[in-house]
């Protein structure tokens, strides 16, 4: 029987990943279709195919940044600078196109929603005073709770550190993020039955019933991030590369975007993208430390969703915006984008912060995210894509700068 199961799945293992994993998307939506019970059922093989890319994640990237930094020669250049100018140029024009769009297509909340339990941030500073403490933290605690952050902090750390160790230490370490990256490709190699799984039990829970309500808020949103991924971001990459973006930014969407939609979660989508820059050839060194880099403060996605829904709650209790303040708020909807943890949902508890600026109660402006967490089967996972698309997109694009400069 083996044999024959082998037999039959010969063919589906010669295709790419991609269309396995399009496979298993089109399989989950007909088992929740067809049995909503079953589709529940397989729900497992996706949480655990998540819990597997956040169980390697954070040692993964420990290692590999500590590894190419502990590697790298003097004189051999990084293009990490490069990087982090396009993240702040992408994150702030995300936030742009979403107040010129909430200008646009102004959106109307019914505010009778349950109010819902959080914390939000006080302000920029407060968030900035996270980040710092965030960095700062235990070693083994950061690789235990997924603090990137700190992991960041302490692999450059240790990574400076041993560039002066012997040539062993180093190969030693270089091995180790090797063998990582294996575990890593094994797991990747599981995202169909992971996405099937995921696509099954979140149609048979969730429905798209409970997002009609929200639709243009949600087509506003979704929107703004489709014209980032297929106008703006490309306009960047072109501006870099002096090239046609489109066959990059489609590979990106491809081999980046639809694990992260299905994950959302930034922090979980870093070994995909770690091994999608592996396949485009890109700078070691450089997408090393940018990719996990990325996935903490490169947020256009988030800074979207607190744009619109800030505006949406502002249009809805007839309180006027100029556009000074709504360049104002694109300036702090992308500050607070960089500091949205890299999990599901981590950017609407900052939407009362933007929304301070407004004069904005809180208890009002908790309900605003509460409508938020309705759409979020939709809005977060668009988010995601598009954050962590962004990530090698804009990386791929720093390194082909600097390798036209070099030709």
């Amino acid at each position: 029987m083996f044999a024959t199961v082998h037999a039959l799945s010969r063919p589906l293992l010669r295709l790419g990943l991609i269309p396995q994993i399009a496979i298993g998307i089109v399989c989950g939506i007909l088992l929740a279709s067809v049995s909503p019970e079953a589709a529940q059922s397989v729900s497992l093989l996706g949480q655990l195919f998540i819990s597997a890319l956040k169980a390697v994640a954070p040692i993964l990237v420990f290692v590999l940044v500590a590894a190419a930094i502990a590697g790298h020669r003097q004189g051999q250049p990084t293009h990490i600078r490069s990087v982090l100018v396009l993240y702040v140029i992408g994150t702030l024009t995300a936030a742009l196109v979403a107040v010129v769009a909430s200008f646009v297509f102004p959106t109307t909340l019914a505010l009778d929603v349950p109010e819902v339990s959080g914390n939000p941030p006080g302000g920029i500073v407060e968030i900035l005073r996270n980040l710092l403490l965030s960095a700062v933290t235990n070693p083994v605690t950061a690789l235990m709770e997924g603090n990137f952050i700190a992991i960041l902090v302490w692999a450059i750390g240790l990574g400076i550190m041993l560039r002066q160790a012997e040539e062993s230490t180093r190969t030693m370490l270089s091995d180790l993020s090797d063998a990582v990256s294996n575990i890593v490709r094994i797991v990747i190699r599981f995202a169909p039955l992971g996405i099937f799984g995921l696509v099954a039990a979140t149609l048979a829970e969730s429905g798209m019933g409970a997002l009609l309500d929200y639709g243009h808020l949600l087509m506003v949103i979704v929107g703004c991030m489709l014209f980032v991924a297929l106008v703006t971001n490309p306009l960047i990459v072109y501006w870099q590369t002096r090239r046609n973006p489109y066959p990059l930014v489609f590979t990106c969407l491809r081999g980046s975007a639809i694990t992260a939609f299905f994950t959302r979660s930034s922090a979980a989508n870093i070994p995909v993208n770690l091994e999608l820059c592996k396949r485009l050839k890109l700078h070691a060194d450089t997408y090393a430390i940018a990719i996990p880099l990325g996935a903490t403060i490169n947020m256009s996605g988030a800074a979207i969703t607190i744009s619109v829904i800030t505006l949406a709650a502002a249009h809805t209790l007839g309180i006027g915006v100029d556009f000074p303040t709504a360049l104002l708020l694109c300036i702090v909807s992308a500050l607070a984008a960089c500091g949205v943890s890299g999990v599901a949902g981590g950017s609407l508890l900052l939407i009362p912060m933007a929304a301070s600026l407004f004069g904005i109660s809180t208890d009002v402006a908790m309900q605003v995210v509460a409508i938020g967490f309705v759409i979020s089967v939709v809005q977060d996972a668009t988010e995601t894509a598009l954050n962590s698309s962004t990530d090698v997109l804009f990386t791929a694009a720093a390194c082909q700068n600097e390798a036209n400069r070099q030709a």
